[in-house]
């Protein structure tokens, strides 16, 4: 019985290359259009989530699934976000409104916040609540607002189509759609579904 040939070496080496070649375009591709991992900037989104956080974002379910109230995501911001524009020109909103213009592009920078209000609804915000189509909306995960004008925009105003409306959980703290106005769905990268950083807050949302 004739036993096969060892391969060669260069063979070997060859055939590692390409298993490492192919598990690394694997996860490049799972990253790109599955699910990417993000760590969070900053205390907006307290006590759900602590700056340096990690969380992992799926990309697929918006394909089919409009997003709702309720999801945290991660999108693009306006330009303009990181000094509370409110839309291309800068001018502020009526007193008492939350800023409802939204500029024409959008930042490379990424936040993550969470969905309050969705096209075509009613919204105002009074003592940090998301009042929505006439109802407080479940916010008893929130951090408290603390009052000020940050906190209550009594003037309804209602959501634009195709956009969604974001804040944070940290209310009284947080650089969010109040500013800078709502969210193009084409500017959200996908959802929140899990923490796995630190170990003592790996969950599922």
């Amino acid at each position: 019985m004739r036993l096969p040939r060892p391969q060669s070496t260069l063979g070997a080496i060859v055939e590692l290359l390409a298993i490492v070649a192919f598990a690394v375009g694997l996860a490049l591709l799972i990253q790109a259009f599955v699910v990417k991992p993000y760590v969070i900037p900053s205390g907006s989104m307290i006590p759900t989530l602590e700056k340096g956080q990690r969380v992992l974002v799926e990309r697929v379910s918006y394909h089919f699934t409009d997003p709702k109230i309720g999801d945290i995501v991660v999108f693009h911001p306006p330009e303009g976000a990181q000094t509370e524009r409110c839309g291309d020109s800068g001018s502020q909103p009526p007193a008492g409104q939350v800023c409802i213009e939204t500029a024409s592009e959008h930042e490379s920078d990424n936040f993550i916040k969470r969905i309050v209000a969705t096209p075509g609804d009613t919204l105002k915000i009074v003592d940090g609540h998301a009042i929505v189509n006439g109802e407080q909306i479940d916010d008893s995960f929130t951090e408290p607002c603390g009052g000020g004008s940050r906190c209550n925009f009594p003037k309804e105003v209602t959501i634009p189509d195709d956009h969604y409306f974001m804040m944070g959980d940290n209310r009284g703290s947080s650089d969010d759609s109040r500013f800078w106005g709502p969210v193009p769905r084409d500017w959200i990268i996908g959802e929140a579904f899990a923490t796995y950083w630190p170990p003592d807050r790996i969950g599922i949302f």
